[in-house]
């Protein structure tokens, strides 16, 4: 994540959601945890268009 995207990510975030984030991201297991969420995938999904796997 560039430093622009994590500046819009946490333009709307309290200091203790950001701080918050900012751990998670930093610990690859927390990360990928949340990456494998359901609610995660279809996010993902959406975001990167359904026909973006092939």
């Amino acid at each position: 994540m560039d430093q622009k995207s994590t500046e819009k990510l946490f333009a709307g975030l309290s200091p203790e959601q950001q701080k918050q984030v900012q751990n998670i991201l930093a610990d690859q297991n927390k990360t990928q945890q949340i990456l494998q969420t359901p609610q995660a995938q279809a996010l993902l999904k959406k975001l990167m268009g359904e026909n973006h796997n092939g």
